[in-house]
């Protein structure tokens, strides 16, 4: 879908483009993106908004399976969470947790291990940029101060996708905050300083 903005006297257009996070990682990387939703632990590489993708607490999408080791080759964050936290297991992410856990699945949730460790949220991804940062940062200001009511039929048609009701698509994104405040950046801190040991 492609929409127009205007900022100031600039028009701009604006796709969007939906993927797993390691492959918008790579998108943002090569410039095939100028803006997106990356994994946190690469966010350092770029410019960043105010906007991220947190949970404070559970998340309901990000799972430690017992089991065999074995990493998600969506994710980039979540595998170096678990290695943090020295959980042993399977990590999975994204609609295919998400249905796991409302089908009845058991794991541990990272997001509530890593709060149960730091008494802090956790934070997934950032929107980075490579460039047109000052509409960026202004879409994502403007977000934060107008949170956007998703409408119904759109409700309906990503819950279809995801092979989930609308009712439970919407109590899941009810965990989901965006907002970078003092606690996810006090938390983001913390992620990269173990990271990078």
């Amino acid at each position: 879908m492609k929409r127009y903005i205007r900022h100031s006297s600039t028009k701009m257009a604006l796709n969007y483009r939906k993927d797993v996070p390691s492959q918008i990682n790579k998108a943002l990387k090569n410039r095939h993106i100028n803006a997106g939703f990356i994994s946190s632990i690469e966010s350092p590489r770029y410019n960043c908004t105010n906007l991220g993708i947190i949970a404070n607490k559970a998340v309901f999408s990000v799972f430690l399976i017992e089991g065999e080791n074995k990493i998600d080759h969506e994710s980039a964050s979540s595998n170096k969470l678990a290695k943090i936290l020295n959980l042993k297991g399977e990590v999975i992410i994204g609609d295919k947790a998400l249905k796991y856990y409302l089908n009845g699945g058991v794991g541990i949730d990272l997001a509530t291990a890593w709060y149960e460790k730091t008494a802090l949220p956790f934070v997934f991804g950032r929107l980075c940029y490579n460039c047109h940062g000052k509409v960026i940062k202004d879409i994502a200001q403007k977000f934060v101060q107008y949170p956007v009511k998703v409408p119904q039929y759109i409700l309906k048609k990503e819950a279809k996708k995801r092979q989930i009701t609308p009712k439970q698509l919407l109590w899941y994104l009810e965990h989901i905050e965006y907002e970078m405040n003092y606690k996810a950046k006090k938390s983001l801190k913390l992620f990269l300083t173990k990271a990078s040991k």
